[in-house]
């Protein structure tokens, strides 16, 4: 196509609009849980067991036997599999939020919805092989006959936050990594953004959390609750590496207008206590939740803090039922159900 998503009207709705769906890649891999991954099925199913109170859920798998394993796992878990979708699209990993498709819209078009598929290279080129990962995109849109654009550049789902009135929220960190698209700069990389996800605004954070492989994903740190309102985590041991990290951003959320003129309204959002694994820091975070239809579905910790991040959560959050699911063991593969799932929107 000639033309690109924002002259055509078409938006990027934030995660709190009405879903169709929620997409997922079923997990496989097992360097990226090694040693765990077995168990990460229990809670990685009740996470489904929530979507599906109030959508579909389509699941990308290599095969046929795969397929038969997560039925397996999910009739286990209870799951109500008359809203269960597969998908034979072969994966390299898990994280659909990075390598699945992202949905525009507009209502008033021949095609109600389009994907973007952007270029997806691992976080910098991380952990190859992500050929498989990177045609997912384009492979849905070929099954449900939706145009897909192709924007040439590398761009991860977890890196953007979306308010859905004309504003996006990213990270320096991670987009302006030379991992990712060293030949543009910042303009040119917000230009991108305003064209093919039909956003207004650029507003950007600093900086990511410790541990984060991802280079700084914004799901870990700063989330839209609504279309004026955010969520930011915050880290209260001075001492703690997260500390001076999280306050830059805070400082920086605070001197932000939207499109509006309207200051962000500000919800501060305690950090768990380290997570450490075979010495290894790991990227938890409760800004790492997945707003569903229903629910909101929070990873915890097995942490004191978690009652009070669950209640912070719910109390932004008067139409849905907030659900802690423990991701202590899923968080080991450094990304919890934001990372894993990406949002269809409904038309």
């Amino acid at each position: 196509m000639d033309q690109i998503p924002a002259q055509l009207g078409y938006t990027f709705p934030a995660e709190f609009a009405k879903h169709e769906a929620t997409w997922l890649s079923w997990p496989h891999k097992e360097a990226s849980w090694p040693g765990k991954i077995d168990s990460i099925y229990p809670n990685y199913s009740l996470f489904i067991k929530y979507l599906t109170m109030s959508e579909f859920v389509r699941i990308n798998v290599a095969d046929a036997a795969m397929e038969n394993f997560a039925k397996d796992h999910l009739q286990k878990a209870g799951v109500n599999m008359d809203k269960v979708q597969f998908f034979h699209h072969p994966t390299n990993d898990a994280w659909c939020r990075d390598h699945g498709p992202a949905f525009l819209i507009n209502p008033n078009a021949e095609h109600k919805k389009v994907i973007v598929d952007w270029n997806y290279n691992a976080w910098g080129n991380k952990y190859p092989p992500y050929d498989l990962d990177d045609v997912i995109p384009t492979l849905i849109g070929k099954h449900f006959n939706i145009p897909v654009f192709n924007p040439g550049i590398i761009m991860e789902g977890g890196s953007v936050e979306f308010n859905g009135a004309g504003t996006v929220l990213t990270s320096t960190c991670c987009l302006l990594n030379p991992n990712r698209n060293p030949h543009l700069s910042k303009d040119q990389i917000e230009t991108y953004l305003q064209n093919y996800y039909g956003v207004q605004q650029v507003l950007w954070v600093s900086e990511g959390i410790v541990g984060d492989d991802t280079d700084g994903h914004i799901d870990d740190t700063v989330r839209f609750v609504n279309e004026d309102t955010v969520i930011t985590v915050l880290e209260d041991n001075q001492a703690d590496e997260n500390y001076e990290l999280l306050q830059t951003n805070l400082k920086e959320l605070k001197t932000m207008r939207l499109l509006s003129g309207k200051q962000l309204n500000i919800v501060e959002l305690p950090m768990p206590d380290e997570v450490i694994f075979e010495d290894q820091r790991l990227p938890a975070s409760y800004a790492n939740f997945y707003i569903s239809n229903q629910h909101v579905i929070v990873p915890t910790f097995r942490c004191k803090k978690d009652d009070k991040a669950l209640q912070i959560i719910q109390s932004c959050f008067s139409d849905r039922e907030v659900v802690g699911i423990d991701s202590t063991d899923i968080i080991w593969g450094l990304g919890s159900f934001h990372c894993l799932s990406q949002q269809e929107p409904s038309v």
